[in-house]
């Protein structure tokens, strides 16, 4: 018998399905993660009332912070505004603010998609901006709302990868052509977070960090789109899958 795979946990949301609250993760995420990481999974529930992250932690080899329609609060970050723009998900923005500390305490590895980059970002102590869609000073982030569900998909912009960074030793590129679908970024940086690329104007688009020996790596872009077809997306989940074998991301 082979050995057997490293067990990553997966953040669901809560969503409603056929008018029922569900506790869901697109497919999309589980497929790629589990055939480019090379890894079994296990789906965490976003139900905080119901469970404490560090009842999860110790039997997680990694997490992966997926993205999902909702927006996190502004109120996790100090922001007392009424007019942010949601959807929201209290409970997933609870769950995983006490995962990513939990997981990070005892030295387990953080992988963060989008939504998943920007909650890393917060539990890091930055802010979010709430204006990547429509500010006149920035590239396009996100499709106009007027297009279909795959068109949004079809976004794409460069990002240029940071000298020095896991991402540019792990592609050996300067420059990378990412699916961008996000209203949300980094305003205030998370202290201790490195920078990994940056969109043509300056925003930041992935960050990393290590602590207690646990790789964090967050894109703010969506590898998990159509992966089998891009060699630079499966990437990211080969990245994934040596961090949950506590192995290096790249040589030093």
């Amino acid at each position: 018998m082979s050995e057997p795979r490293p067990v990553l946990g997966v953040i669901a949301c809560n969503r409603v399905v056929e008018g029922q609250s569900a506790q869901a993760v697109m497919t999309r995420y589980l497929h790629s993660a589990l055939i480019f990481a090379d890894a079994a999974a296990l789906l965490v529930p976003a139900m905080p009332e119901l469970m404490h992250a560090k009842e999860i932690a110790p039997r997680l080899d990694g997490l992966l912070l997926t993205g999902t329609p909702s927006n996190l609060d502004p109120k996790r970050y100090g922001v007392l505004v009424d007019d942010a723009p949601g959807p929201f998900d209290p409970g997933r923005d609870e769950m995983t603010a006490h995962l990513i500390e939990a997981m990070l305490e005892i030295g387990k590895p953080v992988f963060g998609i989008c939504r998943g980059f920007q909650e890393l970002n917060v539990a890091f102590g930055g802010t979010l901006r709430r204006d990547m869609a429509e500010n006149p000073e920035l590239i396009p982030h996100h499709a106009p709302n007027d297009k279909s569900f795959n068109e949004y998909f079809d976004h794409i912009h460069p990002v240029t990868l940071e000298e020095g960074g896991v991402l540019k030793r792990a592609y050996e590129s300067d420059e990378l052509k990412v699916v961008s679908v996000h209203y949300q970024g980094v305003d205030k940086l998370g202290a201790g977070l490195n920078v990994e690329a940056r969109a043509p104007d300056g925003v930041v688009e992935a960050i990393s960090a290590e602590v207690n020996g646990a790789q964090v790596l967050a894109v703010q872009w969506h590898p998990e789109w159509k992966a089998h077809e891009n060699p630079e997306s499966q990437t990211f989940f080969k990245l994934l899958g040596r961090a949950l074998r506590g192995q290096p991301l790249v040589s030093r």
